[in-house]
């Protein structure tokens, strides 16, 4: 008889407990979102909802407040969480948390779903057409093998 190490994988728990679900603003993101919360909402898990801020964009070239434009951004997509929770609040309850880093979108979502040691992530598809050439946040997140990862059209 040979004695089984658990995989350090193993956290000893059936079904997820943290879900990350990454968004930008974009409706897949968006969809991404509400895919992921009802994931959380059957598994009784937590969902974590994940803004990464560009440090840098093309507005910053032309002299634009990057800073205070994904900071808007993020106090938007939060405050339309929020106004979405409440309208479901009694029919359709689920633990949510909003965070919001900078960076670039692959390596935010990575060290979030390493931080809140997430059990699966939930992006949106692409809608970028130059993610063709250099590979989209989804597809390298599926290829990074460290988390199951969902992509909602």
């Amino acid at each position: 008889m040979t004695d089984q190490q658990p995989s350090p994988f193993e956290r000893g728990t059936d079904g997820p407990k943290v879900i990350v679900a990454g968004v930008d603003g974009s409706e897949s993101s968006l969809r991404a979102a509400a895919y992921a919360g009802g994931l959380a909402r059957r598994q009784n898990a937590l969902l974590a909802i994940v803004y990464v801020q560009p440090l840098m964009s093309s507005g910053a070239a032309l002299g634009a407040p990057v800073a205070d434009t994904t900071g808007e951004i993020a106090e938007g997509l939060a405050e339309q969480i929020r106004t979405s929770a409440e309208q479901v609040r009694g029919i359709w309850d689920v633990r949510w948390e909003f965070h919001t880093l900078r960076g670039d979108p692959y390596n935010g979502l990575v060290t979030a779903a390493d931080d809140l040691k997430a059990d699966a992530v939930v992006v949106g598809a692409s809608e970028s057409a130059g993610h063709r050439f250099i590979g989209s946040v989804a597809v390298r997140l599926v290829k990074a093998g460290r988390w199951p990862v969902t992509v909602v059209p």
